[in-house]
């Protein structure tokens, strides 16, 4: 039984109608996809003086690594922040919610600054804690941020006796 082209045609038209074409998309798969990166890390902790159960000033410098990063751009491998300032805390009180602006400095020489709230939890011996937020300039601007930073809870002998002084942990951001 031979087979018109005309039917042929028409079966054509009916599995693009369906289907829809099979003609080759015009840039690369990822041009049309919210850019967003995932990284995993980790970060140090020091604490000057020592964080002790009587709340005093206590001076923090943090410093984050990140790499491995996946970037859907294909050009983000690492990246790096840190930060100093100051709080009023005591052992008691490290889990309080706070405010953060941090700048991510990436394998490509360019930045991310972040605006985040944070609330911390003790779970098993170790501090998680959460920043949320939006990136606000740079690299990714307009995005959501989303870095979740574990650490070792300070022991109660520690905080009798001269102070918790430091801490190193893992981290992750995911930026969407």
């Amino acid at each position: 039984m031979a087979v018109s082209r005309s039917w042929m045609r028409c079966v054509a038209l009916a599995a693009v109608a369906v289907f829809g074409t099979a003609a080759p998309a015009t840039g690369p798969a990822h041009a049309h996809s919210p850019a967003h990166v995932q990284c995993q890390g980790t970060e140090s902790v020091t604490y000057h003086p020592g964080v002790t159960l009587a709340a005093r000033n206590i001076d923090i410098t943090t410093e984050g690594r990140f790499s491995p990063c996946l970037d859907s751009a294909h050009e983000v491998t690492s990246g790096s922040y840190g930060e100093r300032f100051t709080i009023f805390a005591g052992c008691n009180d490290l889990l309080d919610g706070f405010e953060d602006r941090r700048t991510i400095k990436w394998s490509t020489g360019d930045t991310s600054v972040i605006k985040a709230t944070g609330s911390s939890t003790a779970v098993a011996g170790q501090v998680i804690t959460t920043l949320t937020g939006t990136v606000t300039e740079g690299r990714y601007k307009g995005r959501t941020a989303v870095q979740i930073i574990t650490l070792p809870q300070p022991g109660a002998l520690q905080c009798l006796g001269t102070g918790f002084t430091g801490a190193t942990g893992v981290t992750t951001l995911a930026i969407t």
